[in-house]
């Protein structure tokens, strides 16, 4: 099957690293120059990687319509808060308008007065999306959702145990692990040994005890296996996705950094200004 290349696009675009201090550019940035490059269908790929942030913004807006939404998803707030009011008149909804999983999370939310209710909407909103993720028909992008969804299902399986809670309250979506994880969740391995060969590396993973530390560490696993997946992969949309998804976890880090760096910052100013000493007066 014929692929689009992007030698001139990917030739161009500047290296980093996990341990990068700095962004070449924002998540934001990216997204503007990269769809000004794609073809048409590879821009719908890509979109389903943004739907991320949709995923998001729907929460906020039906809980409430003027909350501060990211712009960096597929849909804009007018699109989003139109076909909210649609389905809430009874009005239907074209599918170029809005995805089949929002729509249907939509009229679930509706319909059971999602404010009233104690329902865990968020995980219901990232089952639906998870699901669909992995069925777009790209192997990469479908086996990235796949990834994601099966780290934080093992990870919150192995939390859940820890802390007396019920293993299968928080598992999401519908694939093999999700279900062998439900089946056997009073099983020492979860029935994963054996069926998960990154199992033992997320088993250590969640045995690091600081925080801060285990993220990283979870970020790392991610960003080694985009690099283990896209090995002969050059000037494609499987690069450039692989790319952005490593942009996004530098993003977050440096970030964070920033954040943690300010904060130090902050404590050690407090702190110099607690040890002046005014002079006595002679």
């Amino acid at each position: 099957m014929f692929k689009n290349q992007y030698y001139y696009f990917v030739s161009g675009l500047p290296d980093f690293s996990f341990d990068s201090t700095k962004l070449p550019f924002t998540v934001s940035e990216f997204k503007e120059i990269l769809y000004d490059e794609l073809k048409e269908d590879d821009k719908q790929l890509i979109d389903k990687y943004f739907l991320e942030v949709d995923k998001e913004n729907l929460l906020k807006l039906l809980s409430d319509k003027e909350a501060e939404i990211k712009n960096t998803g597929v849909y804009s707030r007018e699109e989003m808060l139109g076909t909210i009011n649609s389905i809430k008149e009874s009005e239907e909804v074209k599918k170029e308008n809005i995805v089949p999983i929002f729509e249907t999370f939509i009229r679930q939310w509706l319909k059971e007065d999602a404010e009233s209710e104690s329902k865990n909407w968020e995980d219901i909103l990232a089952s639906l999306y998870m699901d669909y993720g992995m069925n777009v028909k790209n192997s990469l992008v479908s086996q990235w959702f796949t990834l994601n969804l099966n780290i934080g299902n093992v990870l919150a399986a192995i939390y859940s145990r820890k802390y007396g809670m019920d293993v299968k309250q928080v598992v999401i979506g519908n694939n093999h692990i999700a279900k062998t994880i439900r089946a056997n969740s009073g099983s020492r391995d979860f029935g994963l040994e054996q069926e998960l060969d990154y199992f033992d590396a997320l088993l250590k993973i969640s045995e690091e005890t600081d925080m801060y530390e285990r993220e990283r560490k979870i970020d790392k696993f991610r960003w080694d296996w985009l690099d283990e997946n896209t090995v002969f992969d050059y000037f494609n949309v499987e690069y450039l996705f692989a790319y952005l998804c490593k942009l996004q976890i530098l993003e977050r880090w440096v970030q964070l950094n920033a954040e943690e760096g300010e904060r130090v910052f902050r404590e050690l100013i407090a702190n110099m200004k607690k040890e002046v000493k005014v002079p006595d007066e002679e």
